[in-house]
């Protein structure tokens, strides 16, 4: 076949693309080689590369992209890497688009588009344009659809042009529509012309005398230095520039000025026009109004005053901004170490408790041994250390399993006093300042005691045990600067203050107070847990602690609670029977095999009867199955589908309701919201000992 062998005068026939068709390796291709070409396929080609409209054969159903040399200039810098390629690979950005092209011409349809947005890439950079599309299908030898033919048009210069006339025709209505305007509100001051072939300003009687030329002057022939006179100093090179700018560019005249009035004031007016043109653009009349506009311009001035006011409050805002993001910064610190520090209590706690139940197993064994019995007495010591080692670092945490309820500061204090002074010792002086009546709050009662004594204590310290204290409590309301980013809400808030006149801390120890095991004291005086304890308590409790030191004259600890409107309730004064034992059916659910063992040993030592799963899956399972127990005994966090909450929900179903007891270094929030414990849940937190246990067990069972 001698397809494209012989241009026959058409110059399409031996253009740049005709070549290229000729020497692409079409065998690489469901087109197969050029010699191969269906006839359809072959004459569709001749007459798109004859035509000087950009056109593109997409044949087949890729969509293979053969096109004429109008087309490659449209292709910009895709061409020639767009022939022989699939449509949606070449103009991957609208792939889909260019799908529906095919699927629709191939199936026998035709498409059209007029003025068609697309956003391409030219060059790398995503551009708009708009485009005349024409489609239509191409029949193959069998007179079936094998391709399409598109037809491509860009109009995006004329779309642009005509944008641009119809913003300009807008802005001229605007215009208009502010001369109006000003002529109904009688805002206008005068109108002028100014012919630039003559250079003669002409007016009405309105703008000679908004300018102060003398009466009787010849509106027709105004001299244009009187005008430009009575302008402000300051404003005529502004003026000078607007006027050159419009007649060199054609662009609309907007000037604001000053006009010097006969009484010596200054009025501020808005000269608005436009230059006129000829057909050769030679600039030949500029006509153009006044408009009033003093009264605008003395209320913004008198806004700038006011603004410039702001100047001050502005300065303290942004310092005010800079503190709150530094202590935002400060807490997402604490929030890392609390995350990690969480962790290892957990792991800890279990490893504690494993110690623990071996140790208590062992003494009950040997009775009569008084060297086993001593050294059991010291590690059992030890681990208690630890417990509490781990329970501070829970605390800062924020992932100590806390039972909040309602309480009076002043309550606390009152109960507290006794203790605090022993120990605070005699020679140091509590001075309490607590309101009249104080808001209540909504927090572990424990912890907030435990709280109180830990600032009281580091205070003692701080003043080598002699000195006075002061604990205040007052209800308060933070507004929302107080409270940006201290991760608080503005409202009501009982604050805590404790006050010392120590030794004081530097800023670089300050900034390190929260932090757990940083501690100031000599090594074996501290652990360096106790403000980080306080610090997760509160946060934990949806409340803020913030501390400022002076060295040399003292410390001061603020902690704020938010005000609960709940009224008090009856604190639980119940204790654990004194019957240690029972013969009740027990599941004991725990996926470490040496906390379990021993859990399960100690209990039965008490005389129940007890069962084991090693996760949540097995326990169902035996439940299902028809295991009849009394209690379940589980560990918070284990491995398998069923949770431990699963189980709790399913023995709360039962008829009657199976008792459930939970244990856990720490409770991950999965029986707990925000770790805090609603009033139908029990934990008991590990390590626990077997009297801690058996109590905990029967008081479940009794309640």
């Amino acid at each position: 076949m001698q397809f494209l062998s012989d241009s026959h005068g058409c110059a399409g026939w031996r253009g740049e693309m005709a070549g290229r068709i000729r020497a692409f390796d079409w065998s690489q291709t469901e087109l197969g080689s050029l010699d191969a070409w269906p006839q359809s396929l072959c004459s569709a080609v001749q007459l798109m590369l004859a035509s000087p409209l950009p056109m593109v054969m997409l044949w087949g159903h890729p969509g293979y992209m053969i096109y004429n040399d109008a087309y490659s200039a449209f292709a910009g810098g895709r061409h020639p890497y767009l022939l022989g390629s699939p449509v949606e690979l070449g103009w991957p950005e609208v792939a889909q688009f260019n799908r529906h092209v095919l699927d629709t011409c191939l199936a026998g349809g035709t498409l059209s588009y007029t003025g068609k947005e697309l956003v391409l890439l030219r060059d790398g950079v995503p551009e708009d344009v708009w485009l005349d599309l024409y489609y239509s299908p191409v029949a193959d030898d069998g007179g079936r659809p094998g391709g399409v033919m598109a037809m491509v048009v860009e109009i995006t210069e004329h779309v642009i042009s005509e944008r641009r006339r119809q913003e300009a025709e807008t802005a001229y209505r605007a215009d208009n529509e502010r001369v109006r305007l000003a002529l109904n509100a009688g805002a206008l001051l005068g109108s002028f012309v100014w012919d630039l072939r003559t250079d003669v300003l002409s007016g009405d009687e309105r703008f000679a005398r908004t300018f102060s030329y003398p009466e009787h002057h010849n509106l027709a022939n105004l001299p244009a230095h009187i005008a430009e006179a009575r302008i402000h100093p300051d404003d005529q090179a502004w003026v000078k520039e607007q006027v050159t700018q419009t007649v060199e560019t054609g662009a609309p005249y907007h000037a604001e000025y000053r006009v010097l009035r006969p009484d010596g004031s200054y009025l501020w007016v808005l000269a608005s026009g436009c230059c006129e043109f000829n057909e050769q653009g030679v600039p030949l009349r500029f006509p153009g109004v006044l408009i009033d506009i003093h009264e605008r311009k003395s209320a913004e001035e008198s806004l700038l005053k006011f603004t410039r006011n702001l100047e001050q409050r502005v300065a303290e805002e942004v310092d005010a901004r800079l503190a709150a993001e530094e202590q935002l910064r400060q807490s997402q610190k604490l929030e890392a170490i609390g995350g990690l520090t969480g962790g290892v209590a957990h792991d800890f706690n279990n490893l504690l408790q494993v110690i623990a139940g071996n140790l208590h197993l062992l003494a009950r064994h040997e009775p009569d041994n008084a060297n086993v019995q001593r050294r059991v007495r010291a590690s059992i010591a030890a681990v208690e250390r630890g417990a509490k080692l781990s329970s501070q670092l829970l605390a800062f945490a924020r992932r100590q399993p806390l039972s909040p309820a309602v309480c009076d500061p002043r309550q606390v204090f009152e109960g507290l006093a006794e203790l605090l002074q022993r120990a605070l010792g005699e020679t140091i002086q509590l001075d309490v300042q607590l309101p009249a009546e104080s808001w209540h709050i909504h927090v572990d009662r424990n912890q907030f005691e435990n709280a109180i004594l830990n600032l009281l204590i580091n205070a003692r310290d701080a003043m080598n045990g002699e000195g006075v204290i002061e604990l205040e409590a007052q209800n308060i309301v933070l507004d929302r600067r107080f409270c940006a980013g201290k991760g608080i809400v503005a409202g009501d808030y009982v604050r805590v203050m404790v006050a010392d006149s120590g030794v004081g801390m530097p800023p670089q120890v300050l900034a390190q107070a929260f932090e757990p095991f940083f501690t100031t004291k000599a090594d074996g005086q501290g652990t360096g847990l106790g403000l980080s304890m306080v610090f997760g308590f509160v946060k934990q409790s949806g409340g803020h602690i913030e501390m400022s030191s002076v060295v040399g004259e003292g410390t001061r600890v603020q902690v704020y609670f938010p005000r609960s409107l709940r009224p008090l309730t009856g604190e639980n004064l119940a204790h654990g029977s004194a019957h240690q034992g029972g013969h009740e059916s027990i599941l004991v659910v725990e996926d470490n095999e040496a906390v379990r063992s021993s859990a399960v040993e100690l209990l039965r030592e008490e005389g129940y009867q007890v069962h084991t799963a090693i996760n949540g899956d097995m326990a169902m399972q035996m439940l299902l199955e028809g295991l009849a127990v009394d209690l379940i005994f589980t560990d918070v966090v284990m491995p398998g589908l069923i949770k431990s909450s699963d189980l709790a929900a399913w023995a709360k179903v039962q008829e009657p309701p199976v008792a459930v007891l939970f244990t856990s270094g720490h409770t991950r929030d999965i029986i707990s919201r925000n770790h805090q414990l609603s009033p139908h849940t029990h934990l008991l937190s590990k390590p626990y000992g077997p009297e801690g246990l058996a109590q905990m067990v029967r008081m479940v069972l009794s309640s």
